[in-house]
C-alpha cells in the first residue's frame, strides 16, 4: 500500500505515538487527518500538512463524522491507525476499597470500544474506494500494549483493554479480507510519550534498564516507523507485532 495517493486517519492523533505517526504519514506523502479530544488539540504543536478534527473515540457518531470527512477529501481513504488510550491504574482490591467500576469501563470503552469504532467505520469508507491491482483497497493498524499479555499489579482494566484489542486483530482481518482490506496491530513496551514524563528520572533509568535490549525506553518514532513498514508490507495481515526491545514485564 502506497502512502502517496492516500487518505489516512490517526486517532489520539495529537500527542505521543498517533502525533508520531501523523508526522511520519506526512512526510511519507500521505494526506492525514489527526483526530483527538478538544482539550488536546487545543495544546497541539501541529504538524505542517496534517489537518486536525475534534472527536471523542467512544462517542460512534463523532468517529463516524471524522471519518467521513476524510474519507470526502478527493483523495482515498486507505489508512486508519488507532493511537487512542489511557491506562489508569487500580488494583481490583486496593487500600481504598474495590476497583472503580466505572473506570474499568471507561479504560475498555476509550481502548477497546474506541479502537473498533474506527477499525468498523474506517473500513465502511475504505470498501467502497477502488482497489490496487492486487485488490488492495486498505490498511488499519490498532494499538494494543504488551500488558495484554503481561498485565501488571494495578494493570487489570488496561491488560483487559489491550487484550481485547490483540484478539480482535485476526477475526478483523478475516471479517475485512473479503473488501481488500488489512489488519494489523502493534503491542509497544515502554514508550517514552508525554504520559512518561509524569515518572522521575531514577525510576525511568530503571524501567529502562529492565529492557534487554536496547537498554533504553522506545521513542513514538519507532512506533511510526513500525506502522509505516506494516502499511507498506501488503502480505502482513491478522498479525500483533510487539515493539518491547525483548521485554518481558514482572509482575510489578
Amino acid at each position: 500500500m502506497k502512502l502517496q495517493g492516500s487518505t489516512a486517519v490517526v486517532t489520539g492523533g495529537a500527542s505521543g505515538l498517533g502525533a508520531a505517526t501523523t508526522a511520519a504519514l506526512v512526510d511519507g506523502g500521505a494526506r492525514v487527518f489527526a483526530v483527538d479530544l478538544p482539550a488536546a488539540l487545543d495544546k497541539v504543536a501541529r504538524v505542517d500538512g496534517a489537518e486536525y478534527l475534534a472527536a471523542d473515540v467512544t462517542d460512534a457518531d463523532q468517529v463516524h463524522a471524522a471519518v467521513a470527512t476524510a474519507a470526502g477529501s478527493g483523495v482515498p481513504l486507505r489508512i486508519a491507525v488507532a493511537c487512542a488510550g489511557i491506562a489508569p491504574g487500580a488494583r481490583i482490591l486496593g487500600k481504598q476499597g474495590v476497583h472503580d467500576l466505572a473506570l474499568f469501563a471507561k479504560v475498555v470503552d476509550v481502548n477497546l470500544v474506541g479502537t473498533f469504532h474506527l477499525l468498523a467505520l474506517a473500513a465502511e469508507q475504505i470498501a467502497a474506494t477502488e482497489p490496487d491491482a492486487d485488490g488492495q483497497r486498505g490498511v488499519i493498524v490498532s494499538t494494543a500494549s504488551v500488558a495484554a499479555y503481561e498485565g501488571q499489579v494495578g494493570q487489570a482494566a488496561y491488560a483487559a483493554s489491550k487484550g481485547g484489542v490483540v484478539s480482535l486483530t485476526l477475526p478483523a482481518a478475516r471479517d475485512l479480507a473479503q473488501h481488500g482490506i488489512r489488519v494489523n496491530t502493534v503491542a509497544p513496551g515502554i514508550v517514552d510519550t508525554p504520559m512518561m514524563g509524569q515518572i522521575d528520572e531514577e525510576f525511568r533509568e530503571r524501567l529502562a534498564a529492565g529492557v534487554p535490549f536496547p537498554h533504553r525506553l522506545a521513542r513514538p518514532e519507532e512506533y511510526a516507523k513500525l506502522v509505516l513498514a506494516i502499511i507498506d508490507h501488503d502480505y502482513l495481515n491478522g498479525e500483533t507485532v510487539r515493539m518491547d526491545g525483548a521485554l518481558r514485564m514482572a509482575p510489578r
